[in-house]
């Protein structure tokens, strides 16, 4: 777990305000994609014909993309939480030494110290 103090108070906060910004993301992402659907219901619907169509599809396909890129790290942000209320965040998933203060500023939800984290690539 993360020493006690400061430390630990900025980065559960910190971890509280990333999660805050990716659900903004994910509902701002929603509703762009839910607006796509609207657009895409009043064109026509065959994207080989229709020069709109091809467009609206390939949008569809990088917001589709970005929604659920947030939504993994939402997940993430979510499961350091859950760490956080069982008393193991900051604590390496791999080698169970203390993850830096100075990773988990950078990367509140990491599960592995830089060491084993390279491991994994």
């Amino acid at each position: 777990m993360v020493g006690a103090g400061a430390d630990r108070d900025r980065l559960h906060a910190l971890l509280l305000a990333e999660r805050e910004v990716v659900v903004s993301r994910v509902a701002d992402l929603d509703a762009t994609l839910a607006e796509l659907v609207r657009s895409r219901e009043s064109s026509n619907d065959d994207d080989e014909h229709d020069p709109e169509g091809v467009t609206l599809s390939s949008e569809w396909s990088r917001l589709s993309g970005l929604a659920d890129a947030a939504r993994a790290e939402l997940a993430e942000i979510d499961a350091a939480l859950e760490r956080w209320e069982a008393g193991n965040y900051g604590v390496c998933e791999r080698c169970g030494e203390p993850i830096p203060v100075e990773r988990l500023e950078v990367r509140p939800f990491a599960t592995r110290c830089v060491p084993c984290a390279s491991l994994r690539r």
